[in-house]
Parts: C-alpha cells; sequence; structure tokens
C-alpha cells in the first residue's frame, strides 16, 4: 500500500520493507506467537515508522537554515560511497542531525530527586558481584618470546621490587602491557583467565604475590583493592544513571515533537505513483 505524507508520495514497497525488519525484530523478541498477529503488527509499525522519518526530514527541510559549506564537504567524504554523488541527500541528513540536536539539547538535566527515585526503584540493576582492583606485571610468551626468555624477564622485574622500586614504575618500565601502573581496575570473577582469578582472588591486599603462569605468559599482581557483594552507591553510579535518564528525556522530546507533527500531517493512502 502506497501512502501519501502532506503530498509527498511513498510507495509501498519501502513500507513493507520497514515492516521486514520489524518482523524479524518481533520474532526475535518473542513478543507475538501468533503469526497473523505479527504480520498485521509489523505491517503497522513498519508503517509508523516510515511516516514518521519522513516527517521529521519535512519538518528539518523546511526550517531551510543555511549549512556550512565545510559540514556538508566533510559530511560527504565520510558518507557511505553510494551516498557520497548525492550532494542533496547528505544535506537533508545534516539538516535532520541538526533538528534532533536541537530538540535534545533543550531537555532539562535530571533532577537529584529523579536520580534518587530511579536508583531506589532500579537498585537491584546496580548489584555487583565481590570485586577486587589489582595490578599486574606481565612477561607474554609468545610466537617472538619463548618461554625462558620471559621467565627470565619476570625475574628481573621481581628483583626490582625486592629492592623496593613502586610496582608502577616496575610495570610501566619492564611489563609487555606498560601503562597506568600496569592497573587493571575492578573487575569480578570471570573476566580474567581462569588462572589469573585463581592467584589474586586469593591474594592478600596490599602486597604483591609470588611469579605464576597463565595461557598468556608470567605475571606478578597487586590486588590493591577489595569490594564485597553488594550494591554500588548512588554516587558511584550517579553518572550512569544520569545519562540514562538524559537519554530518556531526548528520546521523549523527540516522541513529541514527531506526535505533534503527526497530529496535523495530511496522510492518505496513494494510488499508482504520480509522474
Amino acid at each position: 500500500m502506497s501512502i501519501l505524507v502532506n503530498g509527498e508520495y511513498v510507495d509501498g514497497e519501502i513500507i513493507r520493507q520497514e515492516a521486514a525488519m520489524v518482523r524479524q525484530k518481533l520474532i526475535e523478541a518473542g513478543v507475538e506467537p501468533d503469526p497473523v498477529a505479527l504480520e498485521m503488527r509489523a505491517f503497522e509499525w513498519g508503517k509508523e515508522n516510515v511516516i514518521e522519518r519522513i516527517l521529521l526530514r519535512q519538518a528539518a527541510v523546511a526550517e531551510a537554515a543555511p549549512l556550512a559549506e565545510e559540514e556538508v564537504e566533510a559530511a560527504l567524504a565520510t558518507a557511505p560511497k553510494s551516498l557520497q554523488a548525492d550532494r542533496t541527500e547528505i544535506e537533508i541528513r545534516l539538516r535532520v542531525d541538526k533538528l534532533i540536536e536541537r530538540l535534545t539539547a533543550q531537555v532539562p538535566a535530571p533532577s537529584k530527586k529523579e536520580i534518587s527515585e530511579f536508583y531506589y526503584q532500579n537498585r537491584q540493576a546496580f548489584r555487583h558481584p565481590e570485586l577486587i582492583r589489582a595490578s599486574h606485571i606481565v612477561k607474554n610468551v609468545d610466537e617472538k618470546t619463548d618461554e625462558a626468555t620471559a621467565l627470565a624477564g619476570i625475574e628481573a622485574a621481581r628483583a626490582e621490587l625486592e629492592r623496593g622500586r613502586r610496582f608502577e614504575e616496575v610495570a610501566d618500565e619492564l611489563s609487555d602491557c606498560p601503562g597506568r601502573g600496569g592497573d587493571l581496575g575492578f573487575f569480578p570473577r570471570g573476566e580474567m583467565v581462569e588462572e589469573f582469578d585463581q592467584v589474586v582472588f586469593e591474594q592478600k591486599t596490599g602486597k604483591y604475590g609470588a611469579i605464576f603462569r597463565t595461557p598468556f605468559g608470567f605475571h606478578i599482581a597487586r590486588v590493591t583493592e577489595r569490594r564485597p557483594e553488594g550494591y554500588g552507591e548512588l554516587s558511584e553510579v550517579r553518572p550512569r544513571i544520569e545519562q540514562t535518564l538524559r537519554a530518556r528525556k531526548a528520546e521523549k522530546a523527540l516522541e513529541d515533537f514527531v506526535d505533534a507533527l503527526r497530529a496535523k500531517a495530511d496522510i492518505r493512502k496513494a494510488g499508482a505513483r504520480p509522474e
């Protein structure tokens, strides 16, 4: 079924292609077991998706704000090859992006109350297993470095530590993964290889341990901090909550804008494509 959106002809094939993508997502989500209902829902959602994209594009083009030449040229340079010759389409996409950016930029930051309410209503999402923070020095065993050479390298690093040099200094100077003093950040069991977990989760905090082997090579590790299983503190997860709430507000602002366009739009069935 072809339609007209504010007088713009939309071929039915475009709607069928969108409906096919929606159908696949519905099948994967398992939300509609009845095949007839599935087809109906996929078609309606596909049609609405197409209409909303056209309304948004029409609104962006209607603003007709001038585009900087360098913006257009930069977009052309990074566009897929299929679009690089279509300057008009690139400009339209830029206008749509700018419209969306303007609409979402007006979204207010979440308040302290909103953040707090979200945290307590979704506290289970912030539960974490036992975590440790560790640093390591590693000498890899690979096609370039054999077992004996790697072992000699890690023993040299161990000797530097025993002389009293700071772990971070030795890691940055002698480890095959230098940077950040060898800090791996916080991680739970199962994120690292089993041989690494077996050592560091049994190791005392604040001290470096013996040399040990993993599939990657030889390591010396130091556990710097532990966090028992529990819930992340509000102060710790606040940035994640703010990001989530901002994204929801931005999505709602865009939905409201498109709904307003939809309410005023002239949408009707179309016959054959006009010449």
